[in-house]
């Protein structure tokens, strides 16, 4: 059964406590690195909030206060390990040294991600909620059937779990012992509906014994428990032992998209209240307990995170918006005369614009 609580590692003044079902195998550098992570991934975070507001992405949906959640899931995964994202997934990309402008060309319309999944690993994002799953349940199947001995994780959030995919994601890799890790972000709201609207299950974590797998909760806002939990969780799948659901409890600071008005269903007190368990102050914390924070490592996270941001704004501001023709390339290898059809159709209409005509 899951946990009634959380696995908790790090308290929000920094204090840790060791757990021997969950030990870390983290150096200094890697616990740095962690840190300044989740702080390069708030700044991008913001500056892609900021590039909405001025006209240059259509919307976005911002991760900030799950960077914790996402980075520290991501980083207990190997090299060759694939992730299947949703569409908020910055820190793990980041993780996986995708572009960050490149990221965020779905939100501006110009690309479905502009990035070559195979060279990092991480699949395009997924808009349509819990369809990822499949992906990941599918490649993971794949994997195994070849003798591959990788772990496929793949994101999507509480509200993800009231969609029919998912479940039929976790249904194959139960039967087929498939070495995925499904990691739900409860981050308390599926966009306005609460998560007591969602469920009457005592935690997401329990749905998983209906699958047949095992179901771990973590503190997500506690990046080193959630590198701890998903590293056992990766660890067993890569040993053949099946699928895992991890839910990671976090929280939303930021509205679902940037077309939402969260006021209409959250207090500023509940707000202030998450806020006393942000993950970047936590970890920061720990850090400077352990000797391993000053001003000058701070300095050059910050200035490395301003260079990143300013990358991203150099990348997306007024990008040229791709060839609509490309719609029908990569699609057949032998295209059928109907679609050859549609391709002249659009053409003609491309062209009627140009001069002038209505379409």
């Amino acid at each position: 059964m899951p946990p009634d609580e959380p696995v908790h590692l790090l308290d929000p003044d920094g204090t840790y406590h060791a757990d021997p079902d969950h030990p870390l195998d983290l150096d200094d550098v890697q616990l740095r690195e962690l840190y300044r992570m989740m702080v390069v991934t708030r700044k991008v975070d913001r500056e892609a909030i900021n590039l909405q507001r001025q006209g240059q992405l259509g919307v976005y949906a911002s991760c900030m206060g799950q960077e914790a959640a996402q980075i520290g899931s991501a980083y207990a995964l190997a090299a060759d390990d694939w992730i299947f994202p949703s569409y908020r997934e910055l820190g793990a990309a980041l993780v996986r040294e995708v572009d960050a402008a490149g990221f965020l060309h779905l939100y501006r319309g110009t690309w479905l991600s502009d990035h070559d999944p195979y060279a990092h690993n991480f699949g395009l994002m997924s808009i349509p909620i819990g369809t990822q799953a499949l992906h990941a349940a599918g490649f993971a199947m794949g994997a195994a059937f070849d003798d591959n001995p990788i772990v496929t994780m793949t994101y999507f959030g509480d509200g993800g779990t009231s969609e029919g995919d998912p479940h039929e994601a976790m249904t194959f890799a139960g039967v087929f012992k498939a070495p995925v890790i499904f990691f739900v972000q409860n981050n308390q709201y599926a966009i306005s509906v609460p998560l007591e609207r969602q469920t009457a299950a005592p935690s997401l974590a329990h749905k998983a014994i209906g699958y047949g797998i095992p179901g771990f909760r973590v503190d997500g806002n506690d990046v080193l428990a959630t590198y701890a939990v998903t590293r056992r969780a990766v660890e067993r799948a890569r040993q053949g032992h099946g699928p895992a659901f991890i839910e990671a409890m976090t929280y939303r600071m930021e509205a679902h998209t940037t077309s939402d008005d969260p006021t209409r269903y959250r207090t500023q007190e509940e707000l202030d209240e998450a806020a006393k368990t942000d993950p970047i102050a936590r970890m920061r914390n720990y850090l400077t307990a352990r000797d391993l924070y000053d001003q000058d490592l701070e300095d050059g996270i910050e200035e490395q995170a301003k260079a990143t941001a300013t990358a991203v704004r150099a990348g997306i501001y007024d990008a040229e918006h791709g060839d609509p023709l490309e719609l029908f390339e990569h699609v057949y290898d032998d295209p059928t005369g109907h679609f050859d059809h549609q391709r002249e159709q659009l053409q003609a209409e491309l062209a009627g614009a140009v001069d002038g005509e209505d379409l």
